[in-house]
């Protein structure tokens, strides 16, 4: 199977046996080693070297004998590693905020993912990929696209979208890392002020904290706590969007369900914010998430249709660049207006 099937788009597969996942989960594991030793030795983003490889990779995706391994691996172990981000959130680091600066991450993240709805919807993408591009952009970048789409389904999210949402979303995420910082000195906001523009603007958690201590200790700490604030906002806009996008074939609706992995993402932030997890135990989860997410994204770029990849033109792309703009306004409107 091409993509997570969490409402029943794909048809049930033929039984399998373990023999049948081996070979494609030995492509994926391949295809995610690499692109983590390209990401330590030239400083890119793992989820883009994770894709681009899958994509140049992709004419195996037509091999029958790989696609249950790669299909476990863009469902199964996405799902999994969705669970494992939960152990990157504690509500002690929100708290620590304040109550305005939370009220402006949830009014930021809300308004951009409206904004991700009514682009897409304007430019005749359909809501459905307004809320794809919008909540990545909003969230937590390649780790939210990852999870909407399995919310979403393959009807409403197939692979090409959510390849192009990839694409975009880490290029805009390596250029805000360069440019926000920047801006934040034009602006002349306080270390503080800055840390919350950045943890609030930019899509991915390393290219967030990257800014933010590129521009200071302090600007880090706190770019930091709000990038996680966002991060923990996953799990409730997964169950908004399963509530009210319609998931039937015309509009119609099945019976309403919360997702397993949307489940143990906030059990698993509870225990981590309760003080069950230990420190050491924490940060091998969140090592064992960033290698599930990068081995799903491979997989899902071995298994694109490049077909309608490259026949969706630009406005897939400006639906996120239209996203981003308003991500970037919001945040840098909040930090002014709360921290100076």
């Amino acid at each position: 199977m091409m993509a997570a099937d969490l409402y029943g788009d794909i048809a049930p597969p033929p039984e399998t046996t373990w023999r049948d996942y081996v070979p494609g989960l030995i492509v994926a594991a391949l295809a995610t080693l690499a692109a983590a030793y390209l990401s330590e030795h030239y400083g890119a983003p793992l989820t883009l070297m994770s894709l681009l490889i899958g994509l140049a990779l992709n004419f195996l995706g037509h091999d029958k004998r790989l696609r249950v391994g790669l299909g476990f691996a863009s469902r199964t172990l996405l799902r999994s590693g969705i669970v494992l981000v939960g152990a990157r959130v504690t509500l002690g680091d929100m708290l620590a905020l304040g109550p305005e600066a939370l009220i402006a991450i949830l009014l930021i993240v809300a308004l951009t993912m409206g904004a991700g709805v009514a682009a897409s919807r304007a430019l005749g993408q359909g809501s459905a990929f307004g809320a794809l591009a919008g909540g990545a952009v909003a969230i937590c970048g390649a780790s939210a696209a990852l999870a909407l789409a399995t919310t979403l389904g393959e009807r409403r999210a197939g692979q090409a979208r959510l390849a192009l949402v990839l694409v975009g979303i880490s290029a805009a995420s390596s250029l805000a890392m360069v440019a926000y910082p920047a801006f934040a000195l034009q602006l002349g906001l306080s270390d503080r002020a800055a840390g919350f523009m950045l943890g609030a603007a930019i899509h991915d958690v390393a290219q967030a904290l990257g800014a933010g201590y590129s521009y200071s200790t302090e600007a880090g700490e706190t770019a930091a706590i709000v990038k996680l604030a966002r991060v923990a906002l996953l799990a409730p806009v997964l169950a908004i969007v399963a509530l009210f996008l319609p998931r039937g074939e015309r509009g119609t609706t099945r019976g309403i369900g919360l997702p397993w992995f949307v489940v143990g993402f906030f059990l698993v932030a509870a225990a981590n914010s309760m003080g069950a997890v230990p420190a050491a135990a924490g940060v091998a989860a969140g090592q064992a998430a960033a290698a599930l997410l990068a081995c799903a994204v491979a997989a899902t770029g071995i298994l694109s249709p490049m077909g309608e990849l490259l026949k969706a033109g630009p406005k897939p792309l400006l639906v996120i660049a239209l996203a981003t703009s308003a991500a970037l306004a919001l945040s840098a409107g909040a930090a002014l207006l709360l921290l100076g």
